[in-house]
């Protein structure tokens, strides 16, 4: 058991820049994805799914997002540099795989849409642990096509669908550093009624 315990005490992201060739195997990925699915899920939902972008996908969605990013820029006046251009082309090719978690709410007056998004990001949060536990670099990330409309359309999503992250997965080049993490003192506190704001 304590060796599980070490393993939650040293997780940690791996920048994308540093996740390369190999990814996961097949059955690697069946397990991960397995995992992913194994959580907290009130009313048995599966409020949430896959998608899978990886080989010549990823430089696709680079593309439509390279295109949509300067349709944004143009719209509101804004330079659209070649640096710039480059950051899009590349968002989904810098690792291996990119899966995203994408919260796929079902219609139900029991559980609220905003408890189904929290168990989407349970599965993006397991997608990361297992990807760790096989010894693979992740990083969970929403970044600016999340929030756009037609961006999430060039990705795959319906309109009623949501981005909980895309967890980029690949080989670590070395291992993740690692980052001040909270003090607890400051998060937890011994309930003492209502607030009082």
């Amino acid at each position: 058991m304590s060796d599980l315990i070490d393993f939650f005490n040293r997780r940690s992201s791996t920048p994308i820049v540093g996740l390369t060739e190999p990814a996961p195997s097949e059955s690697e990925l069946h397990q991960i994805l397995t995992i992913a699915a194994r959580v907290p899920d009130h009313g048995k939902l599966n409020p949430w799914r896959f998608i899978l972008y990886r080989g010549d996908a990823r430089i696709r969605a680079g593309e439509y997002l390279a295109k949509r990013a300067q349709q944004r820029a143009e719209e509101n006046n804004e330079e659209f540099s070649d640096s710039r251009r480059e950051q899009e082309l590349s968002r989904f090719s810098r690792a291996p795989l990119v899966i995203g978690v994408i919260c796929s709410p079902r219609d139900t007056d029991r559980i609220p849409e905003w408890e189904q998004l929290l168990s989407a990001g349970c599965a993006a949060m397991q997608l990361c642990n297992a990807a760790n536990a096989l010894g693979y670099g992740s990083n969970w990330i929403t970044n600016w096509y999340s929030g756009d409309e037609e961006g999430r359309r060039l990705l795959g999503l319906a309109p009623h669908e949501r981005v909980a992250g895309f967890v980029h997965i690949g080989t670590a080049k070395a291992a993740a550093p690692d980052r001040p993490r909270p003090q607890l003192q400051a998060l937890v506190s011994e309930y003492q009624g209502p607030f009082e704001g």
